[in-house]
């Protein structure tokens, strides 16, 4: 199994296995992927195992991410906020990091063991702002503060 440890001093002990993202205002616009992030999502999906969880409302995450080695949940709920929080807690919360920028994201994020919500180009609703333990102005920033831990131990140490 894929994990890491990461040691935050008077934070938190972390033993990492999934990277749960959002999908549209994570990491694609208007259902286009953000390609960006194409080589940090590569290199996450080597470390982690890496689930995007998504309304797929414009109908394209398959096929936007069908060379990656990720999990792609659709959600098929009436309840997307909490579909997602059960996803985590399915996993196992104590071992994921979550990011997301919207308002169905912040129970993803408040039950995630670390949480990240993006200011990005469609914003960031306030409930996630609130539920995360980190913001990133990119999906790239977020993706990199876990391929290069010392990053997120420096903005979260205590």
């Amino acid at each position: 199994m894929k994990y890491k440890n990461i040691s935050i001093p008077n934070f938190k002990e972390l033993r990492l296995s999934h990277v749960i993202l959002d999908y549209n205002g994570t990491l694609a616009k208007d259902g286009l992927w953000k390609t960006q992030a194409k080589e940090s999502l590569k290199k996450l999906s080597q470390e982690f195992i890496v689930h995007v969880i998504t309304a797929d409302t414009f109908g394209s995450v398959q096929t936007q991410l069908e060379e990656f080695d990720i999990t792609i949940k659709v959600l098929n709920s009436n309840n997307h906020t909490q579909e997602k929080a059960t996803y985590i807690q399915k996993l196992g919360a104590h071992s994921c990091l979550a990011i997301g920028n919207g308002n169905n994201d912040a129970l993803m994020l408040q039950e995630a063991a670390i949480s990240i919500a993006l200011l990005g180009d469609e914003g960031c609703a306030t409930k996630a702002l609130m539920n995360s333990d980190i913001i990133c102005k990119d999906i790239t920033d977020a993706l990199e503060l876990l391929l290069n831990e010392k990053r997120l131990i420096a903005t979260l140490r205590q």
